[in-house]
């Protein structure tokens, strides 16, 4: 097949996976509760998953260098300032993205 009838099949069978597996867990539960695990999930993974990405986002810092790190650590403290005054994750990750993208423009 060509490359465009590929993507072609393609970009819809990768539409319908995705549209099944978001809708999966509303049809499975929509009738009953949750089991407990899934309820430590919902409430514990979140979390921890934010605090490996801000290991990862702080791990090629290098501390012993001056003025490396500035620009994570404001940006770290923008989404921080941000998430305690609006408590919306969705405004402190892209608001602190963005701040960190326009640190980066003019501090590099």
């Amino acid at each position: 097949m060509t490359p465009l009838i590929d993507a072609l099949i393609a970009v819809p069978c990768m539409a319908l996976v995705i549209l099944a597996t978001r809708a999966f867990p509303f049809i499975l539960f929509s009738h009953r509760d949750p089991p407990p695990v899934l309820r430590f999930v919902e409430r514990f993974i979140p979390p921890m998953v934010m605090g490996v990405l801000v290991v990862y986002c702080l791990k090629d810092i290098q501390w012993t260098a001056w003025p490396s790190g500035i620009g994570e650590l404001a940006a770290l403290a923008a989404v921080t300032g941000l998430h305690l005054w609006k408590k919306n994750a969705m405004l402190s990750i892209f608001g602190g993205t963005a701040f960190f993208m326009v640190l980066r423009t003019f501090l590099a």
